[in-house]
């Protein structure tokens, strides 16, 4: 199958991308298991989850579009690992991809991922953050993949630490220096 290259552009989250945030992550929440949320949300009630991630801080978020199109591909977020004060140069990192882009549902094999992944470490380079934790849930081999190009490595797993579809899932958790 041909390799047809996406030119896309990385760059941090707007307000105005909202709407479309939202129904990239409605569709991972409908579809599958790799987020444990249940029920899809509203733009309304992503705003907090938007508006939580500014343009500096160790808190981002990064959005891929099309360079000519300026659709948006995917996205990439640098959140809270924990609420506690102590986690606070810690950070939990996720990728979410446009199912319906060029690539979609395999776009991290058209290097939408590795580009959102690389903005965001670029972004948190002169942050006060120590480490990034990424929870995978299993199976997920390409994200597995995409984390270990970026220096995760593996620490453990959480078995059975979620329930979706009528069955449990299980959570690899893998750790980087930063």
């Amino acid at each position: 199958m041909p390799t047809e290259r996406t030119e896309a552009q990385v760059r941090p989250g707007v307000e105005g991308d909202l709407d479309a945030l939202t129904a990239i992550y409605n569709h991972y929440v409908r579809e599958t298991a790799i987020t444990f949320d249940t029920a899809i949300f509203t733009p309304e009630e992503r705003r907090p989850w938007l508006l939580s991630h500014p343009e500096d801080g160790p808190h981002r978020l990064m959005v891929a579009t099309c360079a000519e199109s300026q659709e948006i591909l995917g996205y990439a977020t640098s959140s809270p690992y924990r609420p506690k004060p102590a986690y606070g140069t810690s950070v939990e990192v996720s990728v979410y991809l446009a199912p319906d882009s060029p690539g979609g549902g395999t776009t991290g094999r058209r290097g939408i991922g590795t580009l959102l992944y690389d903005a965001l470490f670029h972004a948190l380079a002169d942050e006060d953050v120590h480490r990034a934790y990424a929870g995978i849930a299993q199976p997920n081999e390409a994200s597995e993949r995409l984390h270990a190009r970026f220096g995760f490595r593996y620490v453990g797993t959480y078995r059975e630490v979620g329930r979706k579809f009528g069955r449990y899932w299980d959570v690899a958790w893998y750790e980087k220096d930063l």
